[in-house]
């Protein structure tokens, strides 16, 4: 999905709240002007930042790529990284799985927490997690479970996508 795409969405749902640029901001400790620049379509958003303004907004990521879009594999292979809403529409659910796509050398970013827990199962390919300075890789078929609180982020340093599945409690 284009960049433009998820800045409409942003404004929409900024605007749906009543929040300015500064609140937002302020509730996500992101700046204004890359706020701006992302609603804007003129700046990508990193795996972290979405998160913290998804949860300032109090929505899933997911919401950042809607459902008809998310067959388009040439969007796809565009994006960095690429969500997949498996909630199936039930949003008062204790917990949120979501099937990320990370594309080959996605490794910026800066490591965050959430409140909560996260479950990762690797479905495809090699991810690389770090969770409190500690360096887990994960092959196909492996997983990790740890206290969200702990600082922590996902990579893929290696030429191919990776795909698991991320499964967070509120």
């Amino acid at each position: 999905m284009p960049s433009e795409s998820i800045g409409i969405i942003l404004k929409t749902l900024r605007k749906e709240r009543k929040l300015t640029l500064k609140n937002l901001a302020e509730l996500t400790d992101v700046s204004i002007s890359f706020l701006s620049q992302v609603e804007r379509g003129k700046s990508s958003v990193t795996l972290e930042s979405l998160k913290k303004i998804a949860d300032a907004l109090k929505v899933s990521p997911t919401v950042f790529f809607p459902e008809n879009s998310q067959n388009d594999d040439l969007e796809e292979r565009r994006q960095q990284f690429f969500y997949k809403d498996l909630s199936h529409g039930i949003r008062d659910a204790s917990y949120l799985p979501i099937l990320v796509t990370l594309q080959p050398g996605e490794n910026e970013g800066n490591a965050f927490t959430h409140s909560g827990h996260e479950f990762l199962f690797v479905v495809e390919g090699l991810l690389t997690v770090l969770v409190d300075d500690e360096k887990v890789e994960l092959s196909e078929k492996q997983s990790i479970m740890f206290d969200a609180n702990k600082i922590h982020y996902w990579y893929n340093l290696t030429d191919k996508p990776v795909r698991f599945l991320a499964v967070s409690s509120k």
